[in-house]
């Protein structure tokens, strides 16, 4: 599952899914909200380029390091301290490979998908600064 969506996920379940015949290892990143002195974040995408480049890292990720499943799936909205803002499956025949895509997968992210995320504090909010390059969304 590739998806950009407000919800929250169910770690479980992409687990469940990510175990297919040939799995030796599944590996979970989940990012969520740090407690840096701020209340909530606020994130936003450009979701049709966002969702697209998802896939487009999964597939790269999936055919480099023989992965055989994927997910990755990116909270929008405001989140607070606590909740999940990235999670990525994967699965592999052998750990090497499965904790390799998983790292590839979340730099590929950093590097290049329009997600921003603006940390909400008592006083105001800043927005963080991006290694994405696509500069901050529209609406402040």
């Amino acid at each position: 599952m590739i998806a950009i969506q407000l919800a929250d996920v169910d770690i479980g379940d992409l687990i469940r899914a990510a175990k297919k015949h040939g799995t030796g290892a599944v590996i979970v990143f989940d990012g969520v909200v740090r407690d840096d002195d701020i209340t909530e974040m606020e994130l936003e995408a450009y979701e049709d380029i966002a969702k697209q480049e998802l896939q487009n890292i999964a597939k790269d990720a999936t055919e480099q390091f023989r992965l055989l499943h994927v997910d990755i799936i990116h909270r929008i909205g405001r989140l607070a301290v606590g909740e999940n803002i990235l999670v990525i499956v994967v699965a592999a025949g052998h750990r090497e490979e499965a904790y390799a895509g998983s790292r590839y997968i979340i730099e590929a992210i950093k590097a290049g998908v329009p997600i921003w995320k603006k940390e909400l504090t008592k006083n105001g909010g800043r927005w963080v600064p991006g290694e994405h390059g696509h500069g901050r969304p529209k609406t402040s």
